[in-house]
């Protein structure tokens, strides 16, 4: 931590240098009264270039304070190991983050939350997978919200050097779906279709009915985006993941026309027990009871700040959401509020 200290000075000390620097400018050009202020002007291009020093130099020092506090954390490295790592906001804000890895070697994303949580998802998928660059097999994005998809965007916008990625597995709807519904949505839509060729080779479209595998986790897509149902949140990517013994419902933000949906249609096969459960939509109102019967999970992921899970405004179903997982016989709670959690399979 000295060296923390250490680099907290420097950048103090060059702050109130770039500070002082537009104002000796303005005094300069007041005293000689014969220069012309300008984008050409000498002093601006100064100022200019100095402040994108100064940029890059905060934000070099929000990437080292970042390493500082997931170091401080002990994220276990599970490298061929199976495990699933849920992320804590950082600004305990609403998202969802999941890093999947296999025995096998395999890693796997599941969302990535807000972009303001880019740092933090980048630096803690490096030390989970022991990699300074690391690689992704698989990433999944359940639904274009900006809590689910913001980081994927961020990285393949601004961070192309961070890491590598397989494939990007996706169900979005037409980009035009939301245009008069969801502001949200329909901002990202259309920020994925500007990223697209980017990526476009890579992209998987997933569909109610896929089985595949990546590496020694399997893939059965229980749900997909239905154009009769107009909420963005009921376009989310609904999947069962079978790794290490262990089967993992993954629920989006679905609400209960989705999971009644899925009940109706896979209620009668196997599919739907599972021995975890990520919470539908951050578990403040998302499937209703009935599906969470019939998944009838031991453990519960959810990735829910402090004000979601207390049900902090008075508006959610948290509250309710956390009685009904008790009367199910839920053993463990695993809360993203509590900081970021490992499940090892």
């Amino acid at each position: 931590m000295k060296s923390k200290a250490i680099l907290s000075l420097i950048l103090v000390f060059i702050l109130m240098f770039s500070s002082a620097v537009p104002v000796l400018a303005a005094g300069t050009a007041q005293i000689t009264q014969s220069v012309t202020v300008t984008a050409d002007n000498p002093i601006n291009r100064f100022t200019t270039f100095f402040k994108n020093i100064i940029d890059r130099i905060v934000d070099l020092w929000n990437q080292i304070d970042i390493f500082f506090e997931v170091k401080s954390e002990g994220v276990q490295n599970t490298k061929n190991v199976n495990a699933i790592h849920m992320l804590k906001s950082v600004t305990d804000t609403i998202g969802d983050s999941f890093i999947i890895t296999t025995d096998d070697g395999k890693v796997i994303v599941i969302d990535g939350g807000m972009i303001t949580e880019t740092d933090y998802f980048l630096e803690y998928l490096r030390q989970a997978t022991g990699n300074r660059k690391p690689h992704i097999d698989a990433w999944f994005l359940s639904h274009p919200h900006d809590d689910h998809c913001e980081v994927f965007l961020n990285v393949i916008e601004n961070y192309g050097d961070a890491l590598t990625f397989d494939k990007v597995y996706v169900n979005f709807a037409p980009i035009d779906f939301y245009s008069d519904t969801d502001e949200e949505a329909d901002r990202i839509l259309h920020d994925y279709a500007r990223l697209r060729p980017l990526f476009e080779a890579k992209e998987q479209i997933l569909s109610e009915g896929d089985i595949f595998n990546i590496g020694t986790a399997k893939f059965t897509v229980l749900y997909s985006f239905d154009s009769a149902f107009t909420g963005c949140n009921d376009s989310s990517l609904v999947f069962r993941m079978e790794l290490g013994g262990k089967s993992v419902m993954f629920t989006g933000d679905s609400s209960v026309r989705a999971g009644q949906k899925i009940l109706t249609n896979w209620g009668s096969s196997d599919m739907l027990k599972s021995d975890i459960c990520k919470m539908a939509h951050h578990g403040q109102g998302g499937c209703d009871r009935d599906f969470y019967e019939a998944v009838s999970p031991e453990i519960c992921l959810w990735p829910t700040p402090s004000w979601v899970w207390d049900n902090r405004n008075g508006n959610l179903q948290t509250l309710e959401v956390r009685a009904w997982m008790d009367e199910l016989g839920v053993q463990k709670n695993y809360v993203a509020k509590d900081g970021s959690q490992l499940i090892l399979l």
